[in-house]
């Protein structure tokens, strides 16, 4: 098959979002304890990637709109090639590579993908990846890379030869509803529902009563975007420049976060959002800035997934506008709050009205496009992700995973990002920046881990007299609320002798 399929408005919406200052490509960066092969990473790449027909064709625009098409002169090695590095290369020197790649434009003339091999990194070896994000979400790129993987280092033969059906262009009248259907049944979904409840709204007109209730609050989460006030002006704020700087974080221990969040009655991103505002009203102190008070708003994506969906590629997610209270000192006291503004998202509908308006701006004029997204990129600072990776060690062509991270792009004038993967026990952050306003992500990132121990210490050493409450420990009681209680003669009579 060698004909065209037109691009999703959503998907078409990110293919023309590109500015050199912001390429829209999701970078990542995959460590290996051992020497990875470049001819068994291309047999894999070729077996597995490959496989599915959107890494073989090219993303062409015409004046009839963009479309998927075949690249007759596709070639593997263009896209699978080795790098090299001076000697030695270590973290420095792969973090610098990663951070030139980022604003290092894929070739616009053949699949908008590539692999590039570090051969000798450390003891092992790197692979940085770069797949521009009209090709997939970071959800559904995680399944086609993790796919690429095994459970032990001999490498299977699994979809070694077979062809990945490509989807169906659709129908024009579903392209046109399509944005009112997804919006409207990932709105459900989010409010606490099934998906069976939109298909009864769609076919019983008697439930008109409650599409006009979810339309108004649609109507309503819009407004509210567009109208935001600008948070806090900080350093991290400006014009992207075309340097870059990366940075990521080594890893803690994914149980001792689970751990900590189930002790004081919060999620385990609550605990990390928690840190990571810390970790930047840090920075921000260190530089000699004002932090009391601050807030820095991060647009955070949401998944819009049917539960095991993260093979089919394109993007299914929405945005949600977070406020971190970096200008809370007291680390317990933010992570209350954190916790505070992320219950008030669980009702949102901003998720599924960006992902209709996304879907939307793709079939306006290009123009039209930048202005609305201008709009909503200069009330936040970050954009924020959450991927969830494989708790268990992973294997690419026989050589083992040691450790991965990614970053997705900023959109508009927003110059940082930050992003959050566990993986095999482990949890860590990557940043990021731009050069001319954050030249040192690493003492970002490098606070990361002090900050969630800070959290840990305050309630193990706290001196508190009773056990205590969420609200207890966020704010602490005055001194002379905080004495031990006087304890009754018969509490200090001492137990009977065995």
């Amino acid at each position: 098959m060698s004909g065209k399929e037109r691009i999703s408005g959503v998907d078409t919406a990110w293919l023309r979002m590109d500015r050199p200052g912001n390429l829209m490509m999701i970078v990542g960066v995959m460590m290996f304890d051992d020497p990875l092969p470049l001819d068994r990473l291309r047999q894999v790449v070729e077996d597995r990637l490959c496989a599915h027909r959107r890494f073989r064709q090219r993303a062409i625009v015409d004046a009839t709109g963009a479309w998927w098409q075949d690249d007759p002169a596709f070639d593997l090695d263009f896209h699978v090639k080795p790098v090299a590095l001076p000697h030695p290369a270590g973290q420095r020197e792969l973090q610098n590579l990663v951070a030139d790649l980022a604003v290092t434009p894929l070739d616009a003339t053949r699949p908008l993908w590539q692999f590039l091999l570090v051969e000798k990194c450390g003891a092992g070896s790197a692979l940085v990846a770069r797949i521009h994000h009209c090709i997939a979400d970071g959800i559904a790129l995680m399944g086609v890379l993790l796919a690429m993987t095994d459970a032990s280092p001999r490498v299977s033969a699994r979809a070694h030869g077979r062809e990945q059906p490509a989807s169906a262009a659709p129908d024009p009248w579903q392209g046109m509803f399509a944005p009112v259907g997804e919006a409207l049944a990932g709105a459900l979904r989010l409010s606490g529902k099934f998906w069976e409840k939109y298909w009864e709204l769609v076919f019983n007109p008697q439930q008109a009563f409650d599409y006009a209730r979810v339309a108004g609050a649609v109507g309503l989460e819009l407004a509210h975007l567009l109208m935001l006030p600008d948070d806090s002006p900080t350093r991290f704020k400006g014009t992207p420049g075309t340097v870059k700087r990366v940075a990521w974080s080594t890893p803690m221990p994914l149980a001792e976060i689970k751990a900590l969040g189930k002790a004081l009655g919060c999620s385990i991103n609550d605990v990390l959002l928690c840190s990571i505002a810390g970790a930047l009203r840090g920075y921000l102190a260190d530089k000699g800035d004002a932090v009391d008070g601050v807030e820095i708003r991060a647009m955070v994506p949401v998944n819009l997934r049917e539960a095991g969906d993260t093979a089919s590629l394109g993007n299914r997610f929405g945005l949600v506008e977070t406020v971190l209270p970096a200008g809370i000192a007291n680390p317990l006291e933010r992570l209350f709050e954190v916790k505070r503004r992320m219950e008030s998202k669980k009702k949102s509908l901003q998720a599924p009205v960006t992902f209709g308006m996304l879907w939307a701006l793709g079939l306006m004029p290009r123009m039209v496009q930048q202005q609305v997204l201008d709009v909503l990129a200069r009330k936040a600072t970050a954009v924020m992700t959450n991927v969830p990776g494989p708790q268990v060690p992973l294997w690419l062509a026989g050589a083992r995973l040691r450790q991965l991270m990614f970053w997705v792009p900023q959109t508009g004038d927003i110059c940082l990002g930050v992003s959050i993967l566990s993986y095999d026990g482990g949890v860590q952050i990557g940043l990021i920046s731009d050069r001319a306003l954050v030249p040192d992500p690493q003492d970002i990132v490098g606070r990361f881990q002090p900050e969630f121990e800070r959290m840990l210490y305050r309630v193990l050493l706290e001196p508190w007299g009773e056990p205590q409450t969420a609200a207890r420990a966020a704010s602490p009681a005055p001194a002379r609320h905080r004495r031990a209680p006087r304890k009754s003669p018969r509490a200090r009579k001492p137990a009977p002798e065995p």
